[in-house]
């Protein structure tokens, strides 16, 4: 479809998506600091796709509305999503301890994480500096195809301190995604990735959708060019930096598209990938406040937002549900209305990490919900 096109007609709730104004709201790539987006706007209330500046500068061809990209941590959303499968199946228990299933994971003198804390960034674990350089442009182009191992991250918490109570405070930690990474592997005898294909990718039909093995940093097929803009002698100069290790494997590792992600987000509200119970524990979020910088000031700052690999923010009135994801030369979301009619998902290509990009995810936040 192309740019600005729109969909099928818009049945009750918010109506078919308002196709100028999100038009608008992706326009006047690339620039200083973006060099390409895309935006797919499904649900029950209508759909809408579009397209702006460049998914291929080297080349000057615009994005395609197909094209495949690093979905950074919406990959939390399958991990939650297999994790709590196993919670429906018996096999995993959501108020047990993570020491319980992985001994000696954790330092010996942590308090018990149960996996619910895991799963909704309460468990007051410390953040691991795994040092990807990826505040640092020059330093990640040099070491972008190097990957730490979950075991190394995972040991890197030895003779730090927790940053709070378990339970008692929320904070968006990815450490625990490689535990819940590291448990699905343990309870099931096999890959993660196995997992996720099993459980989530097949079933669905999911044919954009993959958890890339460590080694291989090729996004295949139609794609969007991830870039930097590094500085050199004065100079500054855009490295294409789709090529990278996929380290973050369960916190931030996945590959997708804009089809299938919606796909993920309407099988998941209509109860096609979890039973009710484990369905409401993504949409749970507890009444704790939250630490440092919250993610989702837009809902209620200060407050926890996250609920079992789902965040909740309410913009102009509407509340959505999803997650957003990012790794260096890619930013991402999906996000939808609890009752399906309207799903969204975005991703664009900024040149840095430090980029102020909350503006352009807002506007298209507001046109899709307008």
């Amino acid at each position: 479809m192309p740019a600005g096109a729109a969909g099928r007609d818009g049945g009750p709730g918010l109506g078919q998506p308002n196709a100028a104004a999100l038009q608008t709201a992706i326009s006047g790539l690339p620039n200083a600091v973006i060099t390409g987006s895309l935006v797919d706007v499904g649900g029950t209330d209508g759909t809408w796709r579009g397209v702006s500046g460049l998914g291929d500068v080297a080349a000057g061809t615009a994005p395609r509305a197909d094209a495949r990209f690093r979905i950074g941590s919406v990959t939390k959303v399958f991990t939650a999503i297999v994790t709590l499968q196993l919670v429906a199946e018996h096999r995993i228990t959501l108020d047990q301890s993570i020491q319980h299933y992985l001994p000696g994971v954790l330092p010996a003198d942590f308090p018990p994480i149960t996996v619910a804390q895991l799963l909704d960034h309460t468990s007051g674990l410390p953040g691991v500096d795994v040092g990807d350089d990826e505040n640092d442009p020059a330093g990640f182009v040099a070491h972008r195809f190097e990957h730490p191992t979950p075991a190394q991250i995972e040991a890197a918490l030895g003779g730090q301190r927790m940053s709070f109570p378990p339970g008692t405070e929320q904070q968006y930690n990815g450490v625990n995604y490689f535990l819940l990474g590291t448990l699905i592997e343990h309870v099931t005898g096999h890959s993660y990735a196995s997992e996720v294909d099993r459980r989530v990718i097949r079933p669905l039909r999911l044919s954009d959708t993959e958890v890339p093995a460590a080694t291989d940093y090729r996004i295949p097929g139609p794609k969007l060019h991830g870039y930097l803009a590094v500085e050199t002698d004065g100079s500054t100069r855009l490295v294409d930096v789709t090529r990278q290790s996929p380290y973050p494997w369960a916190e931030g590792g996945m590959i997708s598209s804009a089809r299938d992600l919606g796909t993920v987000m309407q099988d998941l509200l209509a109860g096609r990938l979890l039973p009710s119970a484990e369905l409401n524990d993504m949409f749970t979020v507890p009444d704790v406040p939250y630490l440092g910088l919250n993610q989702c000031q837009l809902g209620n700052p200060g407050r926890a937002c996250f609920g079992m690999g789902l965040m909740s923010t309410t913009i102009d009135g509407v509340t959505v549900w999803g997650k957003t994801g990012s790794r260096p030369g890619y930013t991402d979301g999906v996000f939808a209305t609890r009752d399906g009619g309207r799903v969204l998902v975005y991703a664009f290509t900024p040149t840095s990490e430090s980029a102020n990009t909350g503006p352009f995810i807002l506007g298209i936040a507001r046109a899709a919900l307008s």
